[in-house]
């Protein structure tokens, strides 16, 4: 009867690290969501809340840090089950890595608000919501341990890249034609670049989940699309 307690406990623990880290993921995207929404509506209030926010995903992430090795301690699990927890470890770290960037999207929306616009933001949008696509995949992936879920987010980062590039070239072109755009301009490369680095996170993490559930690493390399250190931009006619 012990023995049956002990297991049912041990399996109530790692159900509850999932949840942890469904939730961290939960409130990262909304980060990431209301951290464009501030920039389109030019929103400084509602960048600074996003910015105030970030303390709530930090702490998640040193409470499941916390919780995964008393697991390691206590569990001494094995298998797929070390599996998870090795990855409950990593994958929280990558959210809180996805929280700073937008973080500091949420910052420098602040200063845009107070720059003439540069362009249309169609491009942050859709990135925006590109890569809160991929986070939600990841982590119910994570949570239905659906390892072609997780590969099927993997292989997604292209169509992030792809409008990250179109935005770095449009950028660039603005600053360009008027030396005046290159203070707003700068700031939203900066942005994209943020949000292309959130999507890497999440593809990251998904990598990460179809390992814990499958127990072997993805098949080949990630397809990208980010060309823009090889851009060519020519000056305006």
């Amino acid at each position: 009867m012990m023995q049956e307690h002990t297991v049912r406990a041990y399996g109530e623990e790692l159900r509850r690290l999932r949840e942890m880290i469904a939730r961290m993921g939960g409130l990262a995207e909304r980060q990431v969501e209301d951290a464009v929404a501030a920039l389109i509506r030019r929103d400084a209030e509602l960048a600074t809340e996003v910015m105030g926010r970030d303390a709530e995903i930090d702490a998640l992430e040193r409470e499941i840090e916390e919780f995964c090795i008393r697991l390691l301690a206590l569990r001494q699990p094995v298998g797929q089950d070390l599996r998870l927890v090795i990855a409950g470890l990593k994958i929280s770290h990558a959210i809180e890595r996805i929280g700073d960037y937008a973080r500091n999207a949420a910052k420098r929306s602040i200063v845009l608000a107070q720059q003439p616009q540069v362009g249309s933001l169609n491009g942050f949008q859709r990135m925006a919501r590109l890569v809160q696509e991929e986070l939600k995949g990841a982590m119910d992936a994570l949570v239905n341990g659906d390892a072609a879920r997780a590969s099927e987010v993997w292989a997604s980062d292209q169509s992030v890249d792809e409008v990250y590039n179109g935005i770095f070239r449009e950028m660039l072109t603005f600053m360009m034609e008027d030396p005046r755009n290159i203070t707003a301009a700068t700031h939203l490369l900066f942005v994209a670049k943020n949000l292309e680095r959130i999507g890497d996170h999440a593809t990251n993490i998904a990598e990460t989940v179809y390992y814990a559930v499958s127990g072997q690493p993805m098949p080949s390399e990630r397809p990208k699309g980010d060309s823009s250190p090889y851009a060519v931009v020519r000056p305006p006619a």
